[in-house]
């Protein structure tokens, strides 16, 4: 890829079946250089055939979500200037309407079973903040008396709690009539004081599931409760709206309760179809309620009585050891549920029945990111070595591919193939990682510069997915190597833990076993390497030039590089430091003993330092301390800050940020490790 290769890239969001299982809808988006944002519509895709229709031609159409009458198309449109409002179409197709006007948008739209009404999380705003054409400045000031009042990407939440609504659908009509342009108010139904997510009905349609933070120490832990939300009946279709009663709420109904010794952090919760049981994603952060190192997501299943209440305590049914879901698939299927389990750089898709039963159904390297069921289909968005993601029908061999989004990458012919590593730490520990090579037709046989490159997290994992860091990298003329040492997901909890109050020991030996096993290929220059990363990549990148003068140059993107200052200044560090590095008013050795910048007196390595100046996760001070001290000390650094941008700007950032970012790290690495060969052009 070439930077400007960004605007050709492609990838759906999760999918939604009609109820007949005859075509998905799903939303397709990539970034625009003309509105320098990412916008897209949704699609219509066939699942026996037939080539894709598109359904809306929106500025940023997302979440799509159908009714079980298969009439209705449910979803979220953004515009340049407006956050995203519930829009409503028919699946025949027609003219979207919107269904709300909620002043700081509205998200997580989901449909009841009678097709009748939809449920939604939006923020509310006190009274004279975040008004429209308002001024931030005249507002007035925020008393912060709680740990948890920010948060990256978004800002300050406490003064805009997410609350649930439930709007009525339109009423029927003759199909194809479109939609009524008259539709009815949305009503409030969460109390005031309890911020949700993850709204799903009850299959009676009486009330909605959500996952809040309850319990009288959640300001202190990070447990989180399923709960249900009573849902108050629709109004009566032929009385006034003035004559209408005021909905009363109903007491929120614990699902699990961290009050009564829960000490689960839920991540979603599911209501089973049939009513009997909730299923839910969830970690167990142990006894204090912040063990939260490697903390594996599992599927629970709890038994729900006649009377709608839960049966004893949640069962855990994927192994605490070995077995981690992503936090983001769920899907009722079959009497069961898909989940997608994380394994070793894939991503893969199983059927969990109640009684434990396993089926897998997508394996190997596919990297699968959502999912949707309906009349015993299912289909899955995989992303694959040369694909950013694309939907799939799920058939007895495997799947069958609907969409080919990533083609026209492919076409520019500069996407090159990783190839598995295995390496072995000094204590003979195995690391699996990826090399990537340039073109031989257009950088030759070689030696060729090489770059390691750290992801973050470091409870993460780099996957077998099309990755554009990489192939930037590679269409510049430089080899590229990256894999998943000790600390990162993907392998169960032990080796997520193993650099527990230890980041910069057995971690550091990883990635240099990786690295020191591919210059061994004569293919790669081993005295020209360079290294780079971002976020916990950041700290690991900074930290062995702290130890190491091996590399070229480096370059650190928003690091974690002083966990003392992280403590206070980020949106997590009231409980991240403490749990992986340790405490430093407890044991500053200790934590000295990992800190980055504790040892910055050591690095003689040149260093290009990026950071976001809105980065709340870590927080711009990070990357300005460490320039600064470099820079006292006479090592040759720079300083790239990227205005009004968070923590995520290399994977959602303004698309003129995110290419502005890619020429910036290419020029630096040009520099300091130029390719002997011709570099690629535009023409190539």
């Amino acid at each position: 890829m070439l930077p400007d290769d960004l605007y050709l890239w492609r990838a759906p969001g999760a999918p939604a079946l009609l109820p007949d299982g005859s075509a998905a809808v799903i939303a397709v988006h990539g970034p625009d250089a003309a509105a320098d944002a990412v916008t897209g519509g949704l699609w219509l895709v066939p699942l026996d055939g037939g080539a894709p229709r598109v359904l809306t031609r929106g500025f940023a159409d997302s979440a799509p979500q159908v009714s079980a009458d298969g009439r209705w198309v449910v979803f979220i449109r953004r515009t340049a200037d407006a956050p995203g409002q519930v829009h409503v179409v028919e699946a025949a197709g027609g003219e979207p309407v919107a269904l709300t006007d909620a002043p700081l948008g509205a998200q997580q739209p989901v449909v009841s079973p009678d097709s009748r009404r939809v449920a939604y999380v939006a923020r509310v705003p006190e009274p004279g903040r975040y008004e429209r054409g308002g001024k931030p400045g005249a507002e007035p000031p925020r008393l912060v008396t709680e740990l948890r009042y920010r948060a990256d990407g978004l800002g300050y939440v406490r003064d805009r709690e997410r609350a649930v609504f439930v709007v009525d659908l339109p009423p029927l009509a003759s199909p194809g009539a479109g939609v009524p342009q008259d539709a009815p108010e949305p009503v409030r139904i969460s109390p005031a004081g309890l911020d949700v997510d993850g709204p799903r009905w009850l299959p009676d349609g009486s009330g909605v599931t959500v996952v809040a933070a309850r319990h009288g120490a959640r300001e202190v832990d990070l447990r989180r409760d399923a709960v249900v939300i009573p849902v108050p009946p629709s109004p009566a279709p032929d009385v006034a709206a003035e004559e209408q009663a005021a909905p009363v709420l109903g007491a929120v109904r614990p699902v699990t309760d961290a009050d009564a010794g829960s000490t689960l952090a839920v991540g979603a919760v599911l209501p089973d179809p049939d009513g009997a049981r909730v299923w839910l994603l969830a970690a167990d952060m142990g006894a204090s309620g912040r063990d939260c190192v490697a903390a594996l997501t599992g599927l629970f299943v709890l038994e729900i009585a006649a009377d709608g209440a839960p049966v004893g305590a949640p069962v855990r049914l994927t192994d605490p050891e070995s077995v981690d879901l992503d936090p983001g698939v769920l899907v009722a299927a079959g009497g069961g549920v898909l989940v997608a389990p994380l394994r070793e750089g894939a991503v893969h898709l199983v059927r969990v029945a109640p009684d434990a039963t396993v089926a897998e159904l997508l394996g190997g390297t596919d990297v699968v990111t959502s999912a949707a069921h309906a009349a015993d289909r299912t289909v899955a968005v995989r992303a694959t070595p040369d694909s950013a993601g694309d939907l799939v029908v799920v058939t007895n061999g495997g799947a069958r591919g609907l969409t080919d989004l990533s083609a026209r990458l492919r076409a520019t012919g500069r996407l090159r193939r990783p190839q598995p590593v295995t390496a072995l730490a000094p204590d003979g520990y195995r690391v699996e990682g990826w090399l990537t090579t340039p073109d031989p037709e257009r950088f030759g046989a070689g030696p060729h510069p090489t770059i390691l490159m750290i992801h973050g997290g470091p409870f993460a994992q780099y996957t077998h997915a099309l990755f554009d860091e990489v192939q930037v990298l590679a269409a510049a003329g430089y080899a590229v190597v990256h894999g998943n040492p000790r600390g990162s997901a993907g392998r169960g909890r032990a080796h997520g833990r193993a650099i527990r109050h230890a980041f910069g020991t057995v971690d550091a030996d990883d990635v240099l076993a990786l690295l020191d096993h591919v210059l061994a290929d004569e293919r790669l220059d081993a005295t020209r390497t360079g290294v780079m990363g971002g976020s916990y990549g950041g700290y690991l990148t900074a930290w062995l030039t702290t130890r190491t003068e091996r590399f070229t140059a480096a370059i650190v993107e928003r690091g974690f590089l002083d966990p003392v200052s992280f403590v206070g200044s980020s949106d997590i560090g009231w409980f991240f430091g403490q749990e992986n590095v340790g405490d430093p008013a407890v044991d500053p050795e200790l934590v000295a003993a990992q800190s980055p910048m504790a040892h910055v007196g050591s690095v003689r390595t040149p260093t290009l330092v990026i950071h976001s100046e809105q980065d709340w996760r870590c927080p711009v001070e990070q990357g300005q301390r460490w320039f600064t001290e470099l820079r006292l000390r006479g090592v040759p650094a720079e300083l790239l800050l990227f205005p009004g941008e968070g923590h995520e700007l290399s994977r959602s950032g303004l698309p003129s940020h995110r290419v502005a970012r890619f020429e910036h790290v290419l020029r630096w690495w040009a520099r300091h490790l130029p390719v002997g060969a011709a570099r690629v052009t535009a023409d190539a």
